[in-house]
């Protein structure tokens, strides 16, 4: 590399990847001494690292089959400006976070093939439709996986895949203090509370609503001193404090992503929807179930193609239900109710205890994931200009 300071073009599509993309840039400057520029899509905490969003991201926060539909020609436009973005700026590398969908939109509409096109977070295609490998393999040269035998899979494929470790084993957990945040937000130290998370996209939200609403209002018969934390994002904070405010409780609900952690850690148990934040309970010690609903067509024509048994990952990794699934149709209150119950009559202490191996393959303990995927971006960036520096000597 030369004197000129590095240039990342970076694509996030939601709030997960908005995070991954905040703490690689933070680790990139870190690496580079400050020498790097960016450029790209991104929500908070990437533009709290310099990135000026091209568009808001929230507009690429969808997430289903038909959930979709309606806002097709909206994304296929965004695909067109990002991609002509990347032209006109030829930086070292491209790096697309997550939301694979909207990343193959643009990366196959990039027309300097030898750009570099790295995709952080590689695709569960082990788990379901593994025949999309080879879309990968096409669109993109390298892929940052967060499970350790993930890049055996992918080399099988003749992808190259490497492993950075699972953000959730960075997150800012062990700073968390849930007595002050009882203190502060006036919940007695003996008080039931249960940490509510239905879903970070208003589509979830909107279908956990009710089922979750009417899980809360009969674990409050059995528990009559329970609250409800509920800690939220900004996108879709409106809808959850909607949400909350039919809940036959009392509801705290924070979107300081300051207060997140610990809001997770002044619960005494959790209900929350499928997703990254149920890793984030696991580290924060809280036992939890997990309820989640697609809609009944999304439902019927992805069921077939799955291939695994369970959603949780912390279930994936250690081949068995140690988090208690509750999904479509078993997402109601009967079942989660039965299911919370059980974790606070005694079942919550052994969950959290058979939790800790499975987030020590995730990484946990290791070097932070954001120091191994500069790392890797970085090698990937200075391999690219050192071959182009050949190709033209």
């Amino acid at each position: 590399m030369t004197d000129e300071p590095l240039r990342i073009f970076l694509v996030a599509g939601e709030p997960s990847g908005d995070v991954l993309g905040g703490r690689l840039m933070i680790a990139l400057k870190n690496a580079m001494d400050g020498n790097v520029q960016f450029m790209g899509v991104g929500g908070p905490a990437m533009q709290a690292q310099g990135l000026k969003s091209l568009f808001p991201m929230a507009e690429l926060s969808v997430m289903g089959i038909v959930e979709i539909l309606p806002h097709a020609r909206l994304l296929f436009r965004r695909m067109r400006e990002t991609a002509a973005a990347i032209d006109q700026a030829s930086p070292d590398a491209v790096v697309t976070i997550d939301a694979p969908a909207f990343a193959h939109g643009v990366v196959k509409r990039i027309r300097n093939a030898n750009l570099p096109r790295i995709h952080y977070v590689a695709p569960q295609l082990w788990a379901w439709r593994p025949w999309r490998v080879h879309k990968f393999k096409r669109h993109f040269h390298h892929l940052l996986a967060l499970l350790p035998f993930e890049p055996a899979w992918f080399a099988r494929h003749g992808v190259d895949c490497r492993f950075v470790g699972h953000p959730v084993v960075e997150s800012e957990i062990a700073d968390a203090d849930g007595a002050a945040f009882r203190a502060r937000h006036g919940i007695d130290p003996d008080a039931m509370a249960i940490c509510v998370l239905p879903g970070s996209r208003k589509g979830e939200v909107s279908r956990l609503s009710q089922p979750f609403r009417e899980t809360l209002a009969r674990l409050r018969e059995r528990y009559p001193d329970l609250i409800a934390v509920i800690p939220t994002i900004p996108n879709v904070s409106d809808l959850v404090r909607s949400f909350a405010n039919d809940l036959p409780l009392p509801a705290i609900i924070t979107d300081k992503p300051g207060e997140k952690f610990s809001a997770m850690a002044a619960c005494n148990v959790g209900l929350a929807a499928s997703g990254t934040v149920t890793l984030e309970l696991s580290l924060a010690g809280v036992p939890y179930v997990v309820g989640y609903r697609l809609s009944p067509i999304t439902w019927y024509l992805a069921k077939p193609l799955f291939r695994i048994p369970y959603a949780n990952l912390i279930n994936l990794t250690a081949g068995r239900e140690i988090v208690p699934e509750f999904l479509q149709s078993k997402c109601c209150a009967v079942e989660l109710c039965d299911g919370v119950s059980k974790l606070i009559e005694g079942d919550g202490a052994v969950q959290v205890a058979e939790t800790r191996p499975a987030l020590r393959e995730m990484g946990l303990g290791g070097p932070p994931p954001s120091q191994r995927a500069a790392r890797a971006v970085l090698e990937i960036a200075q391999a690219a200009s050192a071959d182009e520096r050949k190709f033209a000597g």
